[in-house]
């Protein structure tokens, strides 16, 4: 019998969408390639870390995609904290051969994905991308890997729109295909408490990155 005293403290993760692009604004899906942030995203990463600087963040963990692994790096040098963790797991979903095609170019070519993507339908499926079980399997797993790694700590995620969607249908216990009537903002942030077994949201910050009420 395991002595519920010994469990590891649970994690308190803040996930959060990265800075704009110049992708972001033009709609261009993005998915694995290296966007960098605009003028503006890198603005919003600063106002980021005056929003965090009371928050305690032992460690930075982000997607190593330049427009995230950028939001994560201004954020950890104005809070003082560690250089971030850079994880593969937090990368957005992979959407194969659309990546880099313009919604505009999208919706002539391939009308009903372009349909489906407008609606963020995470069972569309992306020729040589990920399916949505392949997604949504590594992005849990990355979040008990945080919680492993820091018990019992407080740790900002910096990644993409398209992975908190996949968190907040879990912490909602809603199927991995359905699709949500929301778009995450970037910067927009959902608080998060992580033990070995479960992962369930302390607080959604809807369009700001307020902490959970009593930190």
């Amino acid at each position: 019998m395991t002595d519920t005293h010994d469990a590891p403290a649970p994690t308190t993760i803040c996930v959060t969408r990265h800075g704009e692009t110049d992708w972001n604004i033009t709609g261009v899906l993005q998915g694995w390639i290296d966007v960098p942030l605009n003028a503006n995203g890198r603005k919003q990463a600063l106002e980021m870390a005056d929003a965090f600087k009371d928050h305690g963040f032992s460690h930075v963990w982000t997607s190593p995609l330049s427009r995230a692994s950028e939001t994560a790096r201004i954020v950890a040098e104005v809070l003082g904290a560690p250089s971030p963790i850079h994880s593969e797991g937090l990368k957005e979903r992979n959407f194969g051969r659309v990546q880099g095609m313009t919604k505009q170019d999208l919706s002539v070519l391939h009308p009903g994905l372009h349909a489906d993507i407008m609606r963020r339908d995470p069972a569309c499926h992306f020729d040589e991308g990920e399916s949505p079980d392949q997604f949504a399997d590594r992005i849990v797993a990355t979040l008990h890997e945080i919680a492993r790694r820091h018990p019992g700590e407080r740790v900002l995620a910096m990644t993409h729109g398209w992975v908190m969607d996949v968190i907040t249908r879990h912490v909602r216990q809603l199927p991995r295909t359905l699709v949500l009537d929301m778009k995450r903002k970037n910067g927009e942030s959902l608080w998060l408490a992580v033990t070995a077994g479960s992962v369930f949201s302390v607080s959604d910050a809807g369009d700001g990155m307020g902490a959970p009420s009593g930190s």
